[in-house]
């Protein structure tokens, strides 16, 4: 039976992460199901120059990608009816990568907006692994909260905050986007190669600053 990870993407800015997590799924062999806003679209245009559109979506997403798309399968954010909005439809889990202020409030209270956030607050009444990558800063207090809700709801936080010492203070944009496209592969439970991991040794994997 075809258990997919649901993929949902929000109208935050750093549609990267969405892709790194994508290809990093698809790398593994792993099934996909994908929502992506509509104010995802608008970011994903104004970040890529690349376009999504419903009726075209295997062209538009496999160009976004620019990869093949394995097994993926896309869903209209507003199709409510859409397989990942029922409990029975089968799920390993979901990652919402970016997750907007607005998608974590509307998961956080169960809105339903729309499929994205229907199928989030799906995953998380199943117990399903729900990895949510908020990606605004600062945060307000209220932002805070709906936070703390899904935390206590059983999804994992996992803030769009790159660490830097697999790379170093020299890392390009790819390394810090691809370092947290890791972790949320990792609270995934999917394997990957997309991150230098830490092994207990400073400098372990570069020069040391100065050095040849």
């Amino acid at each position: 039976m075809r258990e997919p990870w649901v993929v949902g993407v929000s109208g935050a800015s750093g549609t990267p992460y969405a892709k790194a997590v994508l290809t990093g799924l698809l790398d593994a062999g792993e099934a996909v199901d994908l929502v992506i806003s509509r104010a995802a679209r608008l970011t994903i245009l104004d970040e890529t120059g690349a376009t999504v559109r419903d009726a075209h979506w295997k062209d538009d997403v496999g160009a976004w990608l620019g990869r093949d798309l394995g097994d993926l399968t896309y869903w209209p954010a507003g199709d409510l009816a859409a397989g990942p909005s029922s409990g029975s439809y089968p799920a390993r889990g979901m990652v919402v990568v970016p997750a907007s202020t607005a998608a974590c409030a509307g998961i956080a209270i169960g809105l339903s907006k729309d499929l994205l956030q229907r199928a989030a607050e799906v995953n998380l009444k199943e117990r399903r692994r729900t990895v949510i990558v908020p990606r605004e800063t600062p945060v307000t207090r209220s932002h805070l909260e709906h936070l703390i809700a899904l935390h206590d709801a059983g999804a994992v936080v996992l803030p769009a905050s790159p660490g830097f010492y697999g790379s170093g203070a020299q890392a390009t944009a790819q390394q810090l986007i691809d370092f947290i496209a890791g972790k949320a592969l990792d609270a995934m439970g999917v394997e990957h190669t997309l991150l230098t991991r830490w092994k207990g040794e400073l400098n372990a994997q570069r020069n040391p600053l100065g050095g040849p």
